[in-house]
């Protein structure tokens, strides 16, 4: 196991060099004018109507417009109550299937995804993550997180209007319910309970970076604290409308940001301070399935469609081409990363072309709903080949022990897919301008302020109940050591 000091030198060189670019656009991004204006990604709320242009002499029918627009009440900033003829029985129906594909993204997908990945004395404890972390995140979402994120509040952290879900109610014989003021169409329990699938993957997506060496306890202690004090922060800065970045116009469709470059560089601090596993570099640790591992990665696809095309919040135009890009992009990018692996490596592998799909997967995801065709095909690209090298030089460069490349595949492709969304935002999609140095400030904050905390979590863990299980354990297996269950 690394030294302290050693861990630290580490942790801080890998976040400087991600964090520099974006760290010193982030500052340029403070300087702009107060007014600028923001820009609205799926998730927020639907911007006011326009106001008409002004009248000309003589043009009274375009003066009464816009005093009617002037007039017109400025969208709700928070939670409505509203009757039941005001949801749309589309949009409502596109959202519940949006939200299973999401949450099959984690259960089975993810689990099986990272349990062929790892060696087979570790396949259940593995499993059991993705498993626990639902149930956990659940009920934490239900509890605060929810409340945190979106509701209104300051730059960085949400109110607690919705603590336990106060407040959110269905009257069936009144004909009344609410709805979030992020998604007017549907009901708030639906838009919450979609949200708290984002909430259940990100934490699951880090475990991928400790395997086979985390305690269980600590690990459902880091994944309760960092979904609270890390996930949810986030997730208001960058989507909810009174969030810091989302007052700058961050274009962040699906959760480039704040699902993936938060669990990734979460994933490298948890490899950092836990250190390597026993043997590596030493010992072959060849997943033990790829079989499971393809068929993860096929579910992940699929599931990623009611990720990103469900992050339109409508059965809409929006929603079909963020649809295509997503399919567009993960395939362009699992044959970048497979040829590029055939010729850095002499053959093509199934790892390879599965983990090139999940890059592309991630890389698409906060461009979904600003880019066409061109945009996805770059980004696919760019995703499949800054991965594969991220995954493989750069980690053996830097010697650290993420395991399943939660760091290479997740953090690298979420600032690839981050920055490239600012450089092909199309206007006639996404109807907003879009911001490279916006983009970037946003990438750093979320570098920064996830990789900070996660340490300190950790740290606090550590000297608490401990991080790390016994050589013993892992030599033996967290299947058996950890859980007393084993696969024949």
């Amino acid at each position: 196991m690394p030294s302290k000091g050693n861990t630290m030198k580490r942790l801080l060189a890998l976040t400087a060099l991600l964090g520099i670019l974006g760290g010193f656009s982030s500052v340029q991004a403070q300087d702009k004018a107060a007014d600028q204006k923001a820009a609205s990604p799926a998730m927020t709320a639907p911007a006011p109507a326009a106001a008409a242009p002004e009248a000309k002499a003589g043009e009274a029918p375009k003066a009464e417009a816009a005093t009617a627009a002037a007039a017109a009440p400025p969208a709700p900033d928070t939670p409505q109550l509203v009757g039941v003829d005001k949801i749309s029985s589309g949009d409502t129906a596109w959202m519940l299937t949006s939200t299973a594909l999401v949450l099959m993204m984690t259960i089975p997908g993810l689990a099986l995804f990272y349990g062929g990945m790892v060696r087979k004395k570790n396949v259940l404890a593995t499993l059991m993550q993705s498993f626990a972390i639902t149930c956990l995140v659940t009920v934490l979402w239900v509890v605060v997180g929810y409340s945190i994120a979106f509701t209104k509040g300051g730059y960085f952290i949400g109110g607690f209007d919705r603590f336990f879900l106060n407040g959110m109610v269905f009257m069936k014989d009144a004909g009344k319910l609410t709805v979030s003021h992020l998604a007017p169409t549907i009901p708030e329990s639906v838009y919450m309970t979609f949200q708290m699938t984002f909430a259940i993957i990100t934490p699951a997506l880090i475990a991928g970076a400790f395997a086979d060496r985390m305690k269980f306890s600590a690990m459902l202690w880091f994944m309760g604290l960092w979904s609270v004090l890390i996930y949810s922060p986030i997730a208001h800065i960058m989507w909810e409308p009174s969030g810091y970045w989302a007052t700058k116009g961050v274009l962040d469709f699906a959760g480039g940001t704040v699902v993936h470059i938060n669990a990734g560089i979460a994933g490298l601090v948890c490899a950092l301070v836990l250190g390597k596993r026993l043997g590596y570099g030493k010992e072959t640790m060849a997943p033990h399935n790829l079989t499971l591992t393809l068929v993860g990665a096929s579910l992940l696809w699929v599931g990623w469609f009611g990720f990103n095309a469900g992050s339109a919040v409508a059965a809409d135009g929006r929603a079909g081409m963020a649809m295509f890009v997503t399919q567009f992009a993960t395939a362009v990018a699992a044959l970048a990363w497979m040829f590029t692996e055939w010729m850095v490596k002499g053959k093509p592998s199934v790892l390879g072309i599965a983990s090139g799909a999940v890059a592309g997967l991630v890389a698409i995801t906060p461009a979904s709903g600003f880019v066409g065709a061109t945009g996805a095909l770059v980004i696919g690209i760019a995703a499949g080949v800054a991965c594969f090298f991220a995954a493989t030089t750069v980690k053996k460069a830097f010697g650290y022990d993420d395991s399943l490349d939660a760091f290479g595949v997740h953090c690298v492709g979420g600032i690839v897919g981050a920055i490239l969304t600012g450089v092909f935002n199309v206007k006639e999609i996404s109807g907003a301008d879009a911001d490279v140095i916006v983009q970037l400030g946003a990438v750093a904050t979320t570098l920064v302020y996830s990789g900070v905390g996660s340490y300190i979590i950790l740290k606090i863990i550590d000297v608490v109940i401990g991080l790390r299980v016994t050589e013993e354990q892992e030599r033996e297996g967290l299947d058996i050591s950890l859980h007393g269950e084993r696969v024949e």
